[in-house]
């Protein structure tokens, strides 16, 4: 429509009293629609003294002649106060700012009586967002000319945004859904939070998503910060309304705005584009913030496709992102463009021609469904597979306070400011042991609730493996016994050589042909000579090219043919991807090469392709599909001078040190790792301490009383039988005194009379007995015997028994002549 006629329609509306020119804007893309007026229940919308309104709300709004009422209560992905924005000076420089914004508009909720209904809407200035009925999406959004109508329209009726994926929107009789509502704003959290659980997705997922604006939806937005600010919160708050059903949240954790020019160039087709942002973002943006994945929204259109991303590359440094169309001003319709977008990064493919259950006729992964907000059991089955193939251990992690930007709310099950955990509803803190429901504080006793490092309410122990290594490229990393997260994911450096020198390491793999062939055909596969990649990859077809551009296909260049695609041998079965491929075979010198086409959609980038980071020549990778020198990669780590040969450098330029060695440069002896790792060991843990204690002071003491007494055994053993000895002979004068006892005083000694005889002889005349003298000096010994008998007899009839020890032989010295033993 030109400027002339448009000023004609705009007068003709304004003649008719229905409206004006902003209304016309506002409508131009929609091909039908209704006006409504939507009545707050129990009068006037109450608000604190902040001016914020209630954390519940319900409305009643007129839907294509029926009223319903929606159940509204506050959600948790609101901005902060602290909200951080990044732009761009003039210069070129960074900019981070922290602009005062609305905090407390985003609700979600349902639409009462409706089974498997959802709603999230913001409630200031209007209701502005997205209403799901069982078998059909509507947006409402209030009228610009007067705010307290607002229009509703059905999201299959915005007809501006490209259809899909490159691929034709058909319409589908709609059927009806089963889930199940149930009434009650006080269940709101709770149903949204289990509607449509699978029992293998009962552990709650959180995508960090950040997102990019370029410069031209900047400038279609009046180059107004506020507005685009605004805009893609409302953008996350959908989104995240819509992962709900699979028990995954997304958590807007950054958002940047290229305010002055576009920082990669978007020209040309959607995978050049993609391409270009991924490496931007691996370059540019992992470094300065933490995320999942990164979307690009993008004024510009790309033909029929609406956007495209990588699949299963959610975790990914180097391709966790995708490139978004948004060329209206339409965000509930857009945002299921995104969350198909999104859905690709966590491994979900197109339903299309697959034997998908979806309760309405096109789910969010069908290339084609501009508008819906279910997902299909194909698109639980593929995260469910994601999961189990490849961990997906960055979605685990509850983002931080300080990463999420959401005001803090108790129950969102999001870990707020000022929180300690956060365990959802009441329903759901039942089940946990360690976080109190409401307060959002620890329990007595409680040192955590959540994370890698939380076992049963306690931190894990320093040096405990929270992430272990899952390729010989990549690093583990270490509890640090004090926190209830792991450290952040590090691996070793790009470009670190491996394989034994035939491969290099790229974003914590080591990249070689032969594992790109057994990750797609078994086990045995291998790469296909190079004959193969020169002759596939020279046709610039579908089935062998150097990527896709503008124009088509394109051809390899000889130097670039192991860059293009991937061509096996040795091939006997696919063993992995959600969809099955068609295999490509081609005999070369009498022999064949197998290659792969997935067909996956034009949003979708060909895993079929060589990865980037493989060794294609000597000191030479594969990127961007094209063999180019190492030296790309940016490898910069001596490990001889800087880790002294005793580690590896990590993605950080940090020395991750051998076992044996302590960081920071594994000069000096110590048990490993990195300053990013966290320690390998437990530095709270005293039971080595304790234990060299015991072994000092308790068991070294016994073994050497036990070494002392084996060495003296004949001494003591010696011993032992004198005092047995005595101790009989003591039992025995008892004995004869009781037997025996003396009446008064005892009688005076006297002297006896000297007779000859051996002198150990014993004289015995009734109570008495003499030991006489010896006329002659004889020697007398005691024998004692194995068997600790004793006999006093002279040494030379002290005989030693066949068979056993000699007798132990004591001294006995004669008494003195005048002794006499009485007894």
């Amino acid at each position: 429509m030109g400027g002339k006629e448009e000023l004609i329609w705009c007068l003709l509306l304004l003649l008719s009293g229905k409206s004006d020119c902003r209304d016309s804007r506002q409508t131009e893309h929609l091909s039908s629609y209704q006006l409504t007026v939507p009545r707050p229940i129990g009068g006037r919308l109450r608000r604190d003294a902040d001016g914020r309104p209630p954390n519940q709300v319900s409305y009643v709004i007129r839907v294509n002649g029926n009223d319903h009422v929606v159940h509204l209560e506050r959600n948790e992905l609101l901005v902060p106060p602290d909200f951080t924005v990044f732009t761009y000076s003039p210069d070129g420089s960074l900019l981070t700012s922290r602009p005062p914004v609305q905090i407390h508009c985003q609700y979600r909720g349902f639409v009462q009586d409706v089974d498997g209904s959802a709603a999230a809407l913001s409630v200031c200035n209007g209701l502005r967002g997205v209403i799901h009925l069982t078998d059909v999406s509507y947006g409402i959004e209030p009228l610009d000319s007067a705010p307290d109508q607002h229009l509703v329209y059905r999201l299959q009726d915005v007809t501006s945004q490209p259809q899909g994926c490159g691929m034709p929107h058909n319409e589908h009789d709609h059927s009806n859904a089963t889930e199940h509502a149930q009434y009650g704003p006080e269940e709101i959290h709770y149903r949204q939070h289990s509607r449509m659980k699978r029992a293998v997705l009962h552990q709650t997922h959180y995508v960090e998503l950040l997102l990019v604006v370029d410069n031209d939806r900047f400038n279609y937005m009046n180059r107004n910060e506020t507005a685009v600010r605004d805009e893609m919160v409302h953008l996350a708050n959908f989104v995240d309304s819509i992962y709900m059903q699979l028990n995954i949240r997304v958590v807007l954790v950054g958002l940047e705005i290229w305010t002055q020019q576009n920082l990669i160039s978007t020209d040309g087709a959607a995978g050049e584009v993609l391409s270009r942002f991924t490496q931007w973002r691996e370059k540019d943006l992992v470094p300065r913030r933490r995320h999942d994945s990164a979307q690009l929204i993008l004024k510009k259109a790309f033909g029929g496709t609406a956007g495209m991303a990588f699949v299963s590359t959610v975790c990914s440094r180097s391709h966790g992102g995708g490139i978004n169309a948004f060329t209206s001003n339409n965000v509930p319709s857009f945002a299921s463009i995104v969350a198909h977008e999104l859905g690709h990064n966590l491994g979900m493919n197109h339903d299309d021609g697959r034997s998908c259950t979806c309760p309405v006729g096109a789910c969010i992964m069908n290339s084609g469904a501009t508008g819906s907000r279910n997902f299909s059991s194909c698109s639980a089955d593929d995260f469910e597979k994601m999961i189990l193939l490849t961990g997906g251990s960055c979605l685990l992690n509850v983002p931080r306070p300080d990463e999420a930007y959401s005001a803090p709310y108790c129950g969102n099950r999001l870990v707020d400011v000022g929180e300690e955990c956060d365990c959802g509803s009441e329903k759901e803190c039942e089940e946990d042991p360690c976080c109190e429901f409401q307060t959002c504080k620890l329990k007595p006793g409680a040192q955590c609730a959540y994370g890698e490092c939380c076992y049963k309410c306690q931190f894990l122990p320093g040096g405990t493996v929270c992430r272990s290594s899952t390729d010989e490229c990549d690093l583990p990393e270490y509890c640090n016994g004090s926190s209830s997260l792991c450290q952040s994911d590090v691996f070793i450096q790009n470009g670190q050589p491996c394989k034994n020198q035939q491969a290099y390491c790229y974003n914590g793999k080591c990249q070689h042909y032969d594992g790109q062939c057994q990750a797609i055909f078994g086990s045995k596969a291998k790469a296909a000579p190079e004959i193969c990649f020169k002759n596939v990859n020279s046709k610039g077809d579908r089935f062998g090219n150097c990527g896709y551009h503008n124009y088509g296909y394109k051809k390899c260049e000889s130097r670039n043919a192991l860059c293009g695609k991937l061509q096996c041998s040795n091939v006997q079965t696919v063993t992995v991807f959600g969809i099955e491929p068609s295999i490509i075979s081609t005999p070369i010198l009498g022999g064949k090469c197998y290659g792969v086409d997935f067909m996956l959609g034009s949003d979708v980038p060909d895993p079929g392709m060589v990865t980037e980071g493989t060794k294609c020549g000597e000191d030479k990778v594969c990127m961007n599909f094209e063999c180019r020198s190492v030296d790309v990669l940016n490898y910069d780590c001596d490990v001889e001078k800087k880790c002294h040969g005793h580690g590896v450098c990590n993605s950080n330029r940090n020395c991750h040190c051998g076992d044996g060695w302590a960081p920071p440069f594994c000069e000096v002896k110590g048990y490993g790792g990195s300053v990013d790792s966290g320690p390998t060991w437990n530095d709270k843990d005293t039971s080595l301490r304790d234990g060299l204690l015991v072994f000092f002071f308790l068991v070294l003491p016994l073994i050497a009383l036990g070494a002392f007494v084996f060495l003296r055994r004949n001494e003591l053993m010696r011993a032992v039988g004198l005092n047995r000895r005595k101790r009989s002979q003591g039992y025995q004068a008892d004995g004869s005194a009781a037997a025996n006892p003396v009446r008064g005083p005892p009688p005076r000694a006297q002297h006896p009379s000297v007779a000859r005889g051996n002198a150990s002889s014993i004289v015995s005349d009734g109570h008495q007995t003499q030991l006489l003298p010896p006329k002659e000096k004889t020697e007398t010994f005691c024998c004692i015997t194995a068997s600790g008998a004793s006999k006093t007899r002279p040494r030379s009839t002290c005989l030693t028994a066949p068979g056993r020890p000699p007798p132990l032989l004591l001294h006995l010295s004669p008494p003195p002549p005048h002794l006499q033993l009485v007894t």
